[in-house]
């Protein structure tokens, strides 16, 4: 079983490594699967690998991951079901990001919408706001919060 315990894209530097990385594979996990720091997967087609990354690790779309052998493999965002929300002006937006961050939900935060997991009662607010939340299945890539650092 593959062991990946470095995460790359915080160290890779190009005096080191000087060419461009070709990853094994690409693993892709959903926002909560990219919280996992010390966690068992399966690739597509029955690989096991283990991370055992510093605790606290969160992946993001992208990142690199190497292996205690050398290995190295790119991690995606894997598409899953959200919630998109959108607002005919920018106040109405910002008040429902106001609102999901009272409530701590994790939240995908851009200049044109929000993203978060699915759930009726939130769904049932944004549009009593006068936002538009719609359900798709798409990449979710969250905030990480503003006590972990950011890369």
């Amino acid at each position: 079983m593959l062991t990946f315990t470095e995460r790359l894209s915080e160290v890779i530097d190009r005096s080191i490594i000087p060419q461009p990385v070709i990853p094994l594979f690409t693993l892709s996990l959903s926002a909560e699967e990219r919280t996992r720091s010390r966690h068992r997967f399966e690739t597509p087609d029955g690989q096991s690998l283990f991370l055992r990354l510093p605790r606290g690790t969160i992946l993001q779309d992208g990142d690199l991951l190497k292996a205690e052998t050398g290995e190295i493999i790119k991690i995606a965002a894997k598409p899953e079901p959200v919630l998109t929300v959108t607002a005919q002006n920018p106040l109405d937006l910002l008040r429902a990001a106001y609102h999901l961050g009272n409530r701590h939900v994790p939240l995908e935060v851009a200049p044109n919408y929000l993203r978060l997991s699915p759930d009726p009662v939130l769904k049932d607010m944004l549009e009593r706001m006068g936002v538009t939340a719609i359900e798709e299945i798409v990449p979710f890539q969250p905030e990480i919060g503003a006590y972990h650092a950011h890369s």
